[in-house]
Formats: structure tokens, sequence, C-alpha cells
């Protein structure tokens, strides 16, 4: 199933597992949000449903992969023969989504499981004493090999005077 989505005055044609960059949303990265208006939802074989202006109860929903920046946008003005140049730049704020799941019906999709990692590694034991750590940069000195001298550079001959007038 596909949906054409409208976020940021844009509109996106979206499958479940797509990723896309819109305009700035809000959430953290891992979140799951639902995204924007759906203006149309479509499966392969069938006509696809039109909303005016959007589809009743259909929803998408996304996961927050990244809050970035866009590339830079030069922004130049002149003004021939009168010595004016001014030059801007700016970067546009961005999301980074991955579409989780395209729904008719608007209902969520069920959320991952995530395991919680084990704590049988994390503690040492009672008896066991810790060893004396070194710091890092007394470790960084042991493994830096000394350097090698360079010998002195050669000066350059010197130029004889010139005879002065009259001397020769």
């Amino acid at each position: 199933m596909y949906a054409v989505i409208k976020t940021g005055g844009k509109q996106y044609r979206v499958t479940s597992g797509d990723v896309i960059i819109v305009e700035k949303l809000l959430g953290e990265p891992g979140e799951t949000i639902e995204v924007g208006q759906v203006m149309m939802l479509g499966e392969e074989g069938k006509a696809p449903t039109f909303g005016t202006p959007v589809v009743e109860k259909a929803a998408v929903f996304a996961e927050v992969l990244e809050q970035q920046k866009g590339d830079k946008i030069l922004i130049f003005k002149k003004k021939r023969r009168h010595n004016y140049r001014r030059l801007k730049g700016h970067r546009q704020f961005e999301t980074v989504l991955r579409i989780v799941d395209v729904s008719a019906t608007g209902t969520k999709p069920a959320a991952a499981k995530k395991a919680a990692p084990k704590k049988a590694d994390a503690e040492p034991a009672a008896d066991a004493k810790p060893a004396k750590k070194e710091s890092k940069a007394a470790a960084d000195k042991a493994d830096a090999k000394p350097a090698a001298k360079k010998p002195a550079a050669k000066k350059a001959p010197a130029k004889k005077a010139a005879p002065k007038k009259g001397e020769e």
C-alpha cells in the first residue's frame, strides 16, 4: 500500500520502509510520529482513493531517524557598475524519517519490543580487586616511537663581493 502525504508544503509518495527527508518536524530520534495529511491511498491492482482534500481516518506513521541541517544555499546579490555585492548562506533544518506503516483505518502499528541488556557481565566479582589503571596519556607515550633526528640544513655558500669601482 502506498500513500501521498503532505508535510512542510510539499507532497511525498511513500510506502512502508521508505526513508525520506522532510522539513523539520518535532520529535527526537527513535520516536514514532504521525506524518502530515494523507491526500491519497493506493494499492497494486486497485483504484486509488483520493481525498477531498484529505482521506478520512487514514494515517501514515514514521520513525524519526535524525534531525539535521541540509546543504548550504548561497544567496548572491549584485548591482552591476555600482560595486554592490552581498553574499549570504542558509542551511535549512531537516528531519530524516523511515515510514513504518501506511494505515487506511488510522490504527497505530504495534511497537517493537527492545531487549534489555544483560547485567551478568556488567558487575565484577566481589573477591577480585580492580586492576590499577594507567592514564591514557601515559599509555600513548609508551606506545609512541621516539622521533628520528633530522640533519641540520646546509647553508648556501657565501657570495663573493663585487669589486668596487676603481679597484680592479
